[in-house]
Formats: C-alpha cells, structure tokens, sequence
C-alpha cells in the first residue's frame, strides 16, 4: 500500500489520488507495472480511489450510443466528428466520405506545424477504402466519362469532386487542392445557376457525393488492354501432420461446396472467378481439372529451385464447367497421401508457383496457402528454428520480429507486380517463423489466419468459418491507391498489408472490405482555417468481373489555431488505432523499452499540452483530460500491455509476431474493440429482449461469483463460469445439474438446448460473431480453474498477467509525468 503523501493528486472524478511512488530509474519503473498495490486516497489510510470515479470506457460507449445511436449521419459538413464506431447509426453521404470508409485523429487540424508539435497529437486517417456498406446504405454510384475517362487537375491531377469550384459561367473550374484553374472539357459543360453552382449539381455523383467510383479507361490498365478476371488457387500442404489431423479431408470437403460460393458481380449469374489446385509437401504436385477430362492429371515439380508451372491449359479452370472434374481430384487427394510419411515442407516455391501460374494466364488472383509447419526442406526460402527467448528484453528482441531478407523480399515484389495476393491459414504445433512466412501475406493484401495445435473437433468451425467468409468477400485486385491533400499539408507515412514502391504509391496485390491503412500528414506550410484541409483518396482496381475502376473517397476537415479546436475534434479508437501501427512497426528497429518509453511520453505530452492551453486553470494536483480524449489513457495502457509491446518470455514469439501482423491491417472497430474487449453479464439478461446486455468495465472487480460473463475482443472469445453459478442455468445452459459436473480443463462445448436461456445465448454469440472479421472459437472457463488465465489477461483494466500497470496506477504514473512537464 502507498503511505498517505503529501502531495495528493486529486481528479475532478471525485476522490483524490495519492501519487505512487516510483521505484528505481524511471525507464525501468514502467516497465513491469509499478511496485505498491492501488494508490489509496489522500484521506484516512483504510479508503482506496474508487475505481468508478476514473473515466470509464463501456461509460463513454453508453453515453455516444444513447446521444447519436440510431441517428443518420448527415456528411454535408465540413471537420464533424462522426458517431463513435461502437454507435449504430445510419451514414447519408452528403459531399464527404463515410466514417465506414475513413476516420480521422482530429477532426479540426492546427493550422501550423509548430502548433502541430507543441500537441503532439499525430494527425492521420485511417482509410478502408472497400469497407462494407450496410444493407440501408445507398450502394457506391458508379460514373462512365466513356472514352474521355474521369476528369482530373491538370496539375495535381485530383479527381472532380465536390470540392471543385466552377467559373466563368461554367467554363472553367479551380481545384479545390492545389487551386490551378483549369478548362472544363466540351463534353461536361454545364451552365452555373445563381449561386455559382453547376445546374447538374444533383445529378452527378463526383459533384455532391463524398465517395464514387469511376469506369477507367484502357489507359489505367496495363499494356493498355482490359484485364482478365483474377483467379484463386487453393494450395494444400499434404504433410504427414495435416494428413494425420484429418485437415486436408476437411478442406477437400469444404472446398466443394464453397467453390459454388466465389464472389460474383452484381446480377451476375456466376462467378468469373478461374480456380486451380496445388498440393505439396517437399515437392509440388500440379492438376489439371480440364472438363473434358475424365479423371483429373497430377503433375510433379520436384525441381523447387526453379519453379514452373507445368501445364497452362486445364490448371485454372471455370468452376461450373468442370465441376465434376474438380469435384472428383477432391475427393481423390485425401487418399492419394493417406500414407505418406513426408513431414518437410517448402514454402517460398509454393508462393513462386502460385505467381508464375497467374503471369502465364495474364491475370491477377489470389493464393489460399494451407500451411503447417516451419519449411526445412532444402529450396530457395528455407527457415531454421530462429525462435531465441533470450533475446526477449535485449537490444536484440527486434530481430525475432524482423522477416529474414532475401527470397521473400523478392518473392514480394513479384506478387505484387503481378496483382497476386497471398492468404495464409496457418496450423503450427510449434514454431513456424510467423514474422517471415507472415511477410509476403502482410504486403500483399492478404490475411494470415491460425489455429495451434489443430484439432478438426476443437477448431474445424472456426476454421471453415474463417475460410468461407475469406473466399465469399468482396475484394478488389491489382490496386494501388493515392492520397492527395490540398496546399499546406501531405501524406508522409503509411501503415497497413501494403507495399511501398516510391513514398506516395500505395500498392496491394489486392485490398478486401477488412483491410485499412492508416496515413499520417505532416504540415509544408500553413493552413487557411477559411479553405480546411481536404484529401482524396483515389484507389485504382480491378473488379471480379475483369473491369478496370477508381473509387474515390473525398473527406474535408477544419483548420484552426486554437488548440481546443483540435482537442475537441479527436477521435480516440483513431488515435489509438495510429499508436498501435506506428508502434508495431517502431519495434523492428528500436528496443521494446524505446518503444513503450515514447508511447507513455506522447500521451503525457499531449495531456500536458491540452491542461496547460486549453483547461480551465485548476490544482495542479487535478488530473485534467480533454472530454474527447477521457478515455484514452486506457486504451494506451491496453496498447502497452499487448502481448506484441509487453515483451514476456512467456509469451511465443510466433503468437507476439502474428498479433503484430494482424493489427498493421486493422481498421478502427477492429483496434478498438481489441485493446478494450467486451465484458457482458449474461446472468441478469432479459431473456425475452432482443437486446444484447450493456458491458461492463473490463476488470475482475466487476466479475461475480455468482454470474456469467461472456467476454470478446474480435480475435478470442470466453465464457467465465463464477464458482456459485446457479444451478439451474448451468442446467439451462449445459444440460447438466451443476457447475461440478461440467469438465475443468477448457474442452467444454456450448450445446444448442430448447429452453430461452440457451437460445439468447446462442444469438448473442452469433450477432457478435457476424460484427467481426474473424471467426472466434468460445473458451469456456470456470473461475479458478487453471485456464482462466487466459481469459484474465483480458482485463484490460487489471494489473498485466506478463507485465503491464493496472489502469488506476498508469493514470497515476501518467499524471505525475504530466506534472513533471508543466513544472
């Protein structure tokens, strides 16, 4: 316990705190939390801080829910923080783009880059340029210039959009980003009316909407001809172990009816989309599918050092046309390997196949790697066990994070030349050097997903889900996105499952309804708080179907030199989501240490700078937070105590490297909903409402013995059973009498059961499941049982399991530092 100071802290939140005490140098006291338990209040030794009257997360959650959930989001003007991603609400594009499809740090820059460093409050957007639009919303409008194609600046060559102001009578019209004046062609004259707007206004989607798309013309594709529509090739690693676990049965089964499921234009009556098949262990077996076949042919490369593909004609084929042909090798390969003793596997040559195989069809596609285990066979890409704990805490903890060099640096560059992205579903039982075997999938648009220590039982649904939804999304392929801003300031940096050829081409082999990347701007010069800051980002791609298009996303914000405008107008998912990435990708050159020390610095600084500009004056003892910003000290701490950044030798480095993978290409609700999870009672719940119950805040504090919680964060789900759970709902939920009867060590399983409890369960569950990317396997835990541990170190509130401060004392550490600064 801390001993009662002189100097306490006390909140506007209520109480006082004490200010802990730090142990030893400063860098180390963060470190492994802070010594003493919770800081008490300055008052009579026995009264801790009440841990309600710190600002809360499922609080700010509720209150944004209940202001503007179920609300329409009118985007007409310019620099209006939107809805919270948690809030349901209803988005009418207006003029600028959707927050579904971009989000912002700040809604209102500084106007000067000196203001911008005195805040340090980063400005960046996060863009998902394919996000899903909801069943209510207005579907993109699609725009055919015909011939002449889109119109564009002549010289910064924006795209004609809202923000372009007509003159002259309709003649010509200045650019809303660089301002050059330029001609409006013949062909899209139209007269001004009164008030200087075009007379077509309405009736043009580029004019008043802040998002489109264009039909692009023969000049967007390469040697100017259209493009192909692109191909998946499902590439199945038949070694002893996925044979064994009975994965490649379940694949081959799955595969026949999800291949009538391949994404498909709008209308159309099937999908355009080839298919081909690859199975491998230390050497590669190619099949031809033709439909005139009877059976279908395998073709063996052993050759791994110089892959080729074997056969052009009969490998990528129409589903529908040769069904039976494909139908047939699927039920053939799990046989075929049924006795095979091969345990080695390659892996740089699969994705080298997959690539040569789509450059001789002349098109894009994608790559579904079905992969086990750490490639040592002898070819090109090989991997040793690089796996050193020792390393955890050193100078040398990057390299474990860093891709070894070489083959798949290479084998990169010529997926994305070639529009090829790679999706890998991982099946390890031990270490497979995510962080290299990650690295093609991480720059090419492409997912990784995994599942240790497969059992077909435990995780084949999960799976199969993963699988299912990975192959129905919708996607857009051999894209490469731009992101011009108006004068003053520009797009410097770039974060997500992209590759960078030059600083402002953003390539993806492909870009899928769950990938962003976030954008950080810098100033040039100074901003007009009269004009605003306006981005567009223009994304060229090529649809399923083959056809060449630019969608266009338009978004305007404020300009101003008071910092309160910009404090006002953050958004914290966002900021957070740009601490995370800047964060993940810092650790591949600086020690872990380094890396924690800046985070805790930014957030003090940005703290101090608000109490020392913006608040009212006060106690310097208050700990003041802008009202926008309230909760972000925990969403940071969360951040910090993130397997990736907590640096534990308890913890893999294959599942700290997977968890950096994954959050590089994650949009806002993913990040958000990750470094704070939702923690739902389910013992109080309304069994006749449709309602799922509100959460509460994510510490043990907030656990009853005598309740049931479900807790998710998109990635892992868990249902916590307390100890003096009644009776009669564990016998509702899983037809057993008593809490003793169901089994200890996490195998349980959630069964379907006729009675209401079970039934609002299984739909809370599943409307959960159907809000996230990923397919999440239920854990069940009962409380003290050894796998509860797992289910802990997502309270993100509580003191780390592997290190890391419990909320109260980072608020107290971070307090004290923002002291130090205005002192």
């Amino acid at each position: 316990m801390y001993s009662n100071r002189k100097h306490p802290i006390s909140g506007p939140y209520g109480a006082q705190m004490a200010g802990p005490q730090m142990a030893g140098p400063q860098s180390g006291a963060f470190q492994g939390g802070f010594p003493g338990g919770p800081a008490q209040m300055a008052g009579p030794p026995q009264k801790k801080l009440d841990p309600d009257s710190i600002p809360s997360t499922t609080q700010v959650i509720e209150d944004d829910q209940a202001k503007r959930g179920g609300q329409v989001y009118v985007t007409n003007i310019r620099g209006q923080v939107p809805p919270l991603v948690t809030t349901d609400f209803t988005v009418q594009d207006q003029g600028n783009a959707s927050p579904r499809f971009m989000r912002c740090t700040t809604y209102s820059f500084p106007s000067t880059a000196d203001l911008a460093k005195q805040c340090k409050v980063p400005l960046a957007a996060i863009i998902k340029p394919f996000a899903t639009v909801p069943k209510n919303e207005t579907p993109l409008y699609i725009v055919n210039h015909g011939e002449t194609g889109p119109i564009r600046c002549n010289r910064c060559k924006a795209y004609m959009c809202p923000y372009m102001q007509f003159m002259d009578g309709g003649r010509r019209y200045q650019c809303g980003f660089c301002s050059c004046v330029n001609e409006v062609p013949v062909q899209y004259f139209q007269h001004l009316d009164h008030m200087g707007r075009r007379m077509d206004l309405y009736e043009r989607p580029e004019l008043s909407l802040g998002s489109y798309e264009f039909i692009a013309t023969l000049d967007y594709c390469k040697n100017n001809k259209p493009p192909n529509p692109p191909a998946y090739i499902f590439m199945i690693d038949v070694s002893y172990n996925n044979i064994k676990s009975g994965l490649v049965k379940l694949i081959c089964e799955e595969l026949k009816t999800l291949l009538d499921r391949l994404p498909k234009e709008e209308g159309a009556e099937t999908s355009p989309i080839k298919v081909g098949f690859v199975t491998y262990n230390k050497i590669l077996h190619f099949y031809n599918v033709k439909s005139a076949l009877a059976q279908p042919q395998m073709m063996v490369v052993s050759d791994v050092a110089e892959m080729f593909v074997p056969l052009l004609d009969g490998f990528l084929v129409n589903f529908q046309e040769s069904r039976a042909v494909v139908n047939n090798l699927l039920d053939q390969i799990p046989d075929m390997f049924a006795d095979t003793n091969e345990s080695e596997t390659v892996f740089a040559p699969v994705i080298q196949a997959g690539v040569e195989a789509l450059k001789a069809a002349e098109c894009s596609g994608k790559l579904f790697i079905f992969h086990s285990s750490i490639p040592t066979a002898e070819a090109p890409g090989k991997l040793k066990n690089r796996d050193d704990r020792k390393l955890v805490g050193t100078e040398k903890e990057k390299t474990l994070f860093q891709p070894l060099r070489g083959v798949y640096e290479q084998l990169t560059k010529d997926c994305v030349a070639q529009g090829c992205c790679v999706d890998l579903f991982l099946f390890p039982n031990q270490y497979v050097d995510i962080a290299t075997v990650g690295d093609v999938p991480s720059h090419t648009g492409g997912s990784i997903y995994k599942y240790s220590n497969f059992q077909v039982e435990v995780n084949g649904q999960q799976f199969v889900s993963d699988l299912r939804r990975d192959v129905e999304k919708s996607i857009g392929f051999d894209a490469i996105m731009r992101v011009r801003t108006g004068t003053g300031f520009r797009a410097t940096d770039f974060f997500g499952a992209v590759y960078m050829n030059n600083t402002t081409d953003v390539e993806m082999a492909a870009v899928d309804c769950d990938k962003a990347v976030t954008v950080e701007f810098k100033h040039d010069d100074t901003l007009s708080e009269e004009s605003g800051a306006v981005m567009q980002c223009a994304l060229l791609y090529t649809t399923i179907g083959g056809q060449r298009r630019l969608r266009i996303h338009n978004l305007s914000l404020n300009c101003s030199s008071q910092l309160s405008e910009l404090y006002k107008s953050c958004e914290t998912d966002a900021l957070i989501n740009f601490f995370a990435k800047s964060a993940y990708r810092a650790m591949l050159n600086q020690p872990l240490k380094t890396v924690r020390e800046i985070l805790v610095n930014q957030t003090a600084h940005m703290l101090a700078c608000y109490r020392k500009h913006c608040a009212s004056p006060s106690a310097a003892s208050q700990l003041i937070l802008p009202d926008a910003m309230k909760v972000f000290p925990v969403y940071m701490n969360s951040l910090l105590k993130t397997p990736t950044l907590v640096g534990s030798t308890e913890l893999s480095t294959d599942d700290r490297a997977f968890h950096r993978l994954l959050v590089n290409a994650m949009g806002v609700e993913e990040t958000q909903v990750l470094l704070y999870p939702r923690l739902i009672p389910l013992h109080t719940m309304d069994v006749s409402s449709d309602a799922i119950p509100a959460p509460v805040r994510c510490s043990e504090e907030r656990l009853s013995e005598s309740g049931i919680f479900l807790l998710e964060n998109g990635l892992s789900m868990f249902l916590w059973l307390g100890q003096a759970c009644p009776p009669d709902l564990i016998q509702n939920l899983f037809n057993v009498p008593s809490l003793g009867h169901l089994s200890s060590e996490g195998q349980m399983s959630l069964p379907v059961l006729d009675n209401a409890h079970s039934r609002k369960i299984h739909s809370i569950i599943s409307s959960i499941s159907q809000q996230r990317a990923t397919s999440m396997k239920l854990l069940i835990v009962k409380q003290k049982d050894r796998s509860e541990m797992l289910f802990r170190q997502h309270l993100v509130e509580d003191k780390g399991l592997h290190g890391g401060a419990s909320y109260m004392d980072f608020l107290c550490y971070v307090h004290r530092e923002i002291r130090q600064l205005l002192t």
